[in-house]
């Protein structure tokens, strides 16, 4: 599992975190994804890297420019009940 951290310039409400998630859930094959206009930034987790010019194909269409993107290895925390203190 990867998580990209994309930065995304022309979000400016709710609407437009809406308008990125969906493109990117349309245009790849992801776990999660997650947007902030206050940040400029999404979060998406997926089985597979993907890469800043994928991105950028997806969402230069739709009017958001993709100024950078990070993708670091990611575990997801699970829950337990055991080992806290």
């Amino acid at each position: 599992m990867f998580k990209t951290t994309v930065t995304v310039d022309g979000m400016s409400c709710g609407m437009c975190e809406a308008h990125v998630n969906d493109t990117i859930r349309s245009a790849f094959r992801i776990k999660k994804v997650t947007s902030s206009f206050k940040t400029g930034k999404t979060e998406i987790i997926s089985e597979e890297a993907i890469s800043e010019e994928a991105l950028k194909r997806a969402l230069d269409p739709t009017g958001y420019k993709v100024t950078g993107a990070e993708s670091e290895p990611y575990e997801k925390k699970g829950f337990s009940l055991f080992g806290r203190k």
